[in-house]
């Protein structure tokens, strides 16, 4: 009789079926939700938020370059508030699409979770995209509805719902709504349904929009998760409670993903609008930076630059590089120079 049973025609030590051609985790499975539950990934990254024992008046966000900040009990607060306002004051369907295009902020992590709660799609877009670029993203999206500042209002063109000011009293108004709980209309969430549209680089051809699924985010999150469980198993002192300081745009999908993660676990984030490398370095000192994800150019400038003998960085306790490769060579020098540092790739 024929062996048909997949997991006997595997390799063992590789994963790999030469009767498929395909390779398989050696890892266990992960428990995912039951694929017919109505469960959005905001509700799951808030779900496995509460079960953690953080204090509600830990710090969520930091701006640095605004000087604001934003606690987990402000950033639920205004979630809920926030999804409230915009079935109240907007005639948004569930799967219409959100642009967003903004310089990092406090509000950013609001708006995605709100409208992700709500089955609104987010689509964000890079601010220093021009004009022509934001209205090709917008008709690939087919957008009724945007977020922006006022230094990026002007690239939006007429939208049906039209455009929410970020930094206006009425979108401030928005997330300061009282006793919504009670009040706000449940929405039930496919896992299947479209939870981003994320654009590519556009390296070959014209930029292109990625569809995401709540599931295939919910998939990336459970991942996350039982890493963030394994963490000090083996250590008699819990770990640190983990500070990351974000060198991604909150556009590019490797941001997007990286900010859900962060209410998963209960991290800090800090934030500044724009990148500067010094200004990295003087935040990791300041806020005891734990964790970042980077990018190659990062990673090479931590092991060339004399700056990083100027600054205390001693909590940092791993990178995470992706978005390129990054040479055997540079990763071993970084090694060498910071020894205590894991370098995941």
């Amino acid at each position: 009789m024929a062996e048909t049973d997949p997991k006997r025609l595997m390799d063992p030590k590789t994963g790999f079926s030469h009767q498929t051609g395909t390779y398989s985790s050696l890892r266990p499975p992960l428990p995912l939700p039951p694929i017919n539950q109505p469960l959005s990934v905001a509700e799951f990254c808030l779900s496995l938020f509460h079960r953690t024992s953080t204090d509600g008046s830990t710090t969520f966000v930091v701006n640095e370059t605004a000087g604001e900040s934003l606690s987990y009990s402000q950033f639920v607060s205004q979630v809920r508030s926030l999804a409230y306002s915009l079935q109240q004051r907007y005639f948004l369907s569930q799967n219409d699409v959100a642009f967003v295009v903004s310089p990092p902020s406090i509000h950013i992590p609001v708006v995605y979770f709100a409208l992700l709660s709500l089955g609104i799609i987010v689509s964000p877009s890079n601010p220093l995209s021009s004009n022509s670029e934001i209205a090709h993203q917008i008709q690939l999206s087919k957008s009724v509805i945007a977020f922006a500042t006022s230094k990026t209002f002007h690239k939006i063109p007429s939208l049906k719902h039209g455009t929410i000011l970020l930094d206006s009293p009425e979108f401030l108004s928005m997330l300061t709504q009282s006793n919504v709980d009670n009040i706000i209309k449940s929405v039930k969430v496919n896992q299947s349904d479209t939870a981003a549209i994320l654009y590519s680089s556009g390296t070959t051809g014209r930029v292109k929009g990625v569809m995401v699924t709540h599931r295939n985010l919910i998939g990336m999150m459970a991942i996350s998760h039982r890493y963030n469980m394994n963490q000090g198993k083996d250590n008699d002192k819990p770990p640190p409670r983990p500070v990351t300081f974000f060198t991604l745009p909150l556009f590019h999908v490797f941001g997007f993903f990286m900010l859900l993660g962060m209410v998963l676990s209960a991290s800090t984030v800090v934030l500044v609008e724009r990148f500067d490398f010094e200004e990295m370095l003087r935040a990791v000192e300041k806020y005891k930076v734990t964790g970042m994800p980077v990018s190659p150019p990062v990673v090479v400038a931590l092991v060339k630059s004399d700056l990083t003998k100027k600054y205390n960085l001693s909590s940092l306790q791993g990178l995470g590089c992706g978005g390129a490769s990054l040479g055997e060579e540079m990763a071993q020098r970084f090694k060498k120079k910071f020894p205590n540092v894991l370098l995941a790739q």
